[in-house]
Order: C-alpha cells, then structure tokens, then sequence
C-alpha cells in the first residue's frame, strides 16, 4: 500500500505541474513579463480552459490523497 501511495504521489506531482503549467495567464506578474501578456483568441478555448481547470483540481485532489495516506501510514 506505501509503494502505492507513493508512486501516485510521485506521478500526481508531475501531472498536476503540467496541468498548472499548461493553464492560461490572466494577465500581470511573470507571465506578462515574458510575453504571455498578448492574448490569443482561439475558437472554443473557453471549454478547453474548463476541462483543463476540472482535470487541475482531480490531479490536486488526488495528490492530497496520497500525501494523507502517506502520513498516516508512516505515523503508525
């Protein structure tokens, strides 16, 4: 159960920075410093920007999961 745990925690990490890598800025901080500032308008980006926000918040859930889990275990 602990080897599970921690390979879900260790492939939830790098899909869930992926995932938050992957998502659009909303303008100011770093991301307008580096040219993320230009905006794009793609058709149909707004469902895609909603799935991608649903599929961040499973990957973050499922990586509270495992590092739950993971403390319990090693507490006992």
């Amino acid at each position: 159960m602990k080897l599970f745990l921690q390979i879900l925690l260790i492939a939830s990490s790098t899909l869930l920075v992926i995932a938050v890598l992957l998502h659009r800025g909303r303008g100011g901080g770093l991301s307008s410093l580096f040219g993320g500032g230009m905006q794009s308008s793609l058709a149909g980006s707004s469902v895609a920007e909603k799935n991608l926000d649903r599929i961040t918040l499973l990957l973050g859930a499922i990586w509270l999961i495992s590092i739950v889990g993971l403390g319990l275990l090693l507490k006992v």
